[in-house]
């Protein structure tokens, strides 16, 4: 098994992950496992917070954390979800027009703020 197999990785859709779910799935895998990501990380796109990330938990587990259990190709990649479309802003939700400040323009008057000792 060489590193440049993906299918060889700990992690079969690694190379998909986003670095939050990344940091999540490899809670449960080995020492070894880690440094196989590690070194194929450095090999390919060497993602600065993906290094960071799996350093993090291999300086974990070398100071007694436990693996968490679970398997970590079970789970299917986080994907960017494509919404239904369109606006939920109508004319009845949508704020009032509002012009900007006049500040700094000579030509524009401030509009007074009314009495405020009522």
């Amino acid at each position: 098994m060489t590193t440049h197999d993906r299918g060889g990785l700990p992690l079969p859709d690694y190379d998909q992950l986003p670095v939050g779910t990344l940091e999540h799935r490899i809670r449960s895998l080995s020492v070894p496992e880690l440094d196989q990501l590690l070194h194929y990380e450095h090999e390919h796109a060497d993602r600065a917070m993906v290094v960071q990330v799996i350093t993090a938990r291999k300086r974990q587990l070398d100071a007694g954390a436990p693996l968490s259990s679970g398997n970590p190709a079970a789970f299917k990649p986080e994907t960017a979800g494509h919404g239904q479309g369109g606006s939920r802003v109508s004319p009845a939700t949508s704020p009032e027009p509002m012009s900007p400040p006049p500040h700094g323009t000579p030509d524009q008057q401030g509009k007074p703020k009314g009495d405020r000792t009522g």
